[in-house]
C-alpha cells in the first residue's frame, strides 16, 4: 500500500482494542466506502481536542469548568465514588445503579512501575473532603493488588483523621483482576449493592 495508508493504519492501530487487521479495515472503509465521512471525523476530533477538558472537581470529561455529572442538583452531593479512569465512571453511569459524585485518581498505586501518590489525584480528593459535605466514600478500584494498595493509602493515610466519614468499598462480584470498564451491568450493580464497610 501507500505510505500515506500505511501511515493511517499504524496510527489507527494505537487505538485501544484495535489490532492491524481491524486497523486496516477502518482506514479502508473510511477512504473507498465512506470517503464523506473523512471530514466530520477529523472536524470531529479537533473539536473534542479543543473542547474537552478534565472536570476541575471530578476528573472526568467536560466542557464547561464542571463535567454534567458534578453540575447535576439532583445527584447525591454526600457520597463520592472513588474509580481509577474515567471509562470506569462511564461503566458505573451505564449501570444506573449509583446516584453521587465520582472521584477520578488518574490510576492506582504502582511503586514499581514509578506510580506514588503525587502521581495521582489523591491530594485534590483530601481537600474534597473537607470542602464538600461527603458522608461516604465508595472505593470502586481494581480487584487487584495495586487497587487494594491504593484502598489502603487512601484509609490508613490519605484520610486517617476522617475517623467519622463512612468508608465502603464495592463487592467483588467482580473476578480478581479484572476491570470495571468492561464488566456488564448486572455485575457491576451486584458489587454496589453489595459493598462493604471497610474497617479502619
Amino acid at each position: 500500500m501507500t505510505p500515506a495508508f500505511d501511515t493511517l493504519v499504524t496510527l489507527l492501530k494505537r487505538l485501544p482494542g484495535v489490532g492491524y487487521r481491524s486497523a486496516e479495515r477502518m482506514a479502508l472503509h473510511l477512504l473507498l466506502e465512506r470517503p464523506e465521512e473523512c471530514l466530520p471525523l477529523m472536524s470531529a476530533l479537533e473539536n473534542a481536542r479543543g473542547f474537552i477538558h478534565a472536570c476541575r472537581r471530578c476528573g472526568n470529561l467536560a466542557e464547561e469548568e464542571l463535567c454534567l455529572v458534578c453540575q447535576n442538583p439532583r445527584r447525591d452531593q454526600t457520597k463520592i465514588c472513588v474509580v481509577e479512569r474515567v471509562p470506569d465512571l462511564v461503566s458505573l453511569e451505564r449501570s444506573g445503579v449509583y446516584n453521587g459524585l465520582y472521584h477520578i485518581l488518574g490510576g492506582r498505586l504502582s511503586p514499581i512501575n514509578g506510580v506514588g501518590p503525587d502521581r495521582l489525584r489523591l491530594e485534590a480528593l483530601r481537600l474534597r473532603m473537607e470542602a464538600e459535605p461527603v458522608a461516604e466514600l465508595v472505593l470502586a478500584l481494581s480487584n487487584d493488588i495495586e487497587g487494594e494498595a491504593t484502598c489502603h493509602y487512601i484509609m490508613h493515610e490519605l484520610l486517617k483523621d476522617y475517623a467519622n466519614l463512612n468508608i465502603s468499598r464495592i463487592a467483588f462480584g467482580l473476578p480478581s483482576g479484572s476491570s470495571l470498564t468492561y464488566s456488564d451491568q448486572i455485575t457491576l450493580k451486584s458489587a454496589l449493592e453489595g459493598r462493604r464497610a471497610l474497617v479502619r
